[in-house]
């Protein structure tokens, strides 16, 4: 069964799974606010930008009109920045086709309320419309040049799921579902700000033994944090929380990754930002994640130290001589505690 997909936001990742997509036999378009930008792509049948040379499969069109993108649509993923989310979601809701499904692919919260991407979607579209969350370790490089790749649609309602899993399987494409969906969404979230920490320590030299306690401790405090705002904390188990997590702190493909090294290397969050030249959602989540921690009284070492590091530009070698100093913990949570023998 064939089915019209838009996919808005021309980035990295949007394009490589409006190319993946499209190669499935879906007729797919590509939204993209920069009218040149979009002509360029649609005349290039690439996106030099992001992704030059893969080129564009027949059945994708580049476009910057946003009612034709989304014109008799069954599905439309947003693959915009948190940061211009809501503003899209407002843009696209006279457009939709009633019968659309919305996936949001953004792994970020919204500074002003603390909204994720999908509780965006439910606050602008309406919680009538069936909406999904894409996440899991996909780098958009990989995707489009068809690694072997598994990903996980998360939504309440079967037939949003059921519908991805037809639409974007394929040989090397593998798509599992979750109905965790706030879950998903935080674990998504919430690896960004691990994956500057680790690159960070690829900077200072740091070896593998850190990085491994680094992730393990890491998912530990994402697995407090997920309980704490009601999500459940075995979903960190999957590919969007423990898979992501991994992937985002071992490859230098990660933008959150590279800015940790330019930070452990001693640049400004500004030059990190430059060198890299797209969005760095970890810095801003950073923040946001610290705050809410400290409101829910939820133990975050780890964003406590890179906070200090980033914002308040604390030496690396105190951040780390006070984490190293701090009250032990349960290596394991949420198992329970087994009697002895």
């Amino acid at each position: 069964m064939a089915f019209t997909v838009a996919v808005l936001g021309g980035g990295s990742f949007g394009t490589a799974i409006a190319n993946t997509i499209a190669k499935n036999g879906h007729a797919t378009r590509l939204w993209m606010r920069d009218r040149e930008c979009a002509a360029k792509c649609q005349l290039e049948r690439q996106n030099s930008k992001y992704l030059p040379g893969y080129m564009f499969d027949e059945h994708l069109t580049a476009t910057s009109d946003l009612a034709v993108a989304v014109k008799d649509a069954d599905t439309v993923f947003v693959s915009v920045p948190s940061s211009s989310f809501r503003e899209v979601a407002c843009l696209v809701k006279p457009l939709l086709p009633g019968h659309a499904h919305v996936i949001s692919t953004t792994k970020g919260i919204e500074a002003t309320s603390f909204s994720l991407m999908s509780q965006i979607l439910e606050q602008e579209l309406g919680e009538s419309r069936l909406i999904g969350v894409l996440s899991g370790p996909n780098f958009a490089k990989e995707v489009i040049a068809q690694q072997i790749t598994g990903s996980v649609i998360a939504s309440e309602h079967r037939e949003v799921v059921e519908r991805l899993q037809k639409m974007m399987s394929s040989p090397t494409w593998r798509i599992y579902d979750n109905h965790d969906r706030y879950g998903v969404e935080l674990a998504g979230a919430l690896k960004n700000i691990y994956a500057i920490i680790a690159g960070m320590a690829n900077a200072r030299g740091l070896g593998i033994n850190t990085l491994a306690m680094l992730m393990t401790r890491a998912l530990a405090e994402m697995g407090r944090f997920c309980h704490a705002l009601g999500a459940n904390p075995m979903t960190l188990l999957g590919l969007a929380g423990v898979g992501d997590l991994i992937l985002t702190c071992s490859s230098n493909l990660s933008r959150n990754y590279r800015m940790g090294q330019a930070l452990g290397e001693g640049k400004s969050i500004e030059q990190g930002k430059q060198s890299i030249g797209q969005v760095v959602e970890g810095i801003n989540t950073l923040a946001l994640v610290k705050e809410k921690a400290e409101e829910l009284n939820v133990y975050m070492p780890l964003v406590t130290g890179l906070y200090a590091l980033v914002f308040d530009k604390k030496p690396v070698e105190t951040v780390i001589r006070q984490l190293m100093m701090a009250d032990h913990n349960n290596d394991v949570e949420f198992v329970g505690n087994p009697k002895p023998n």
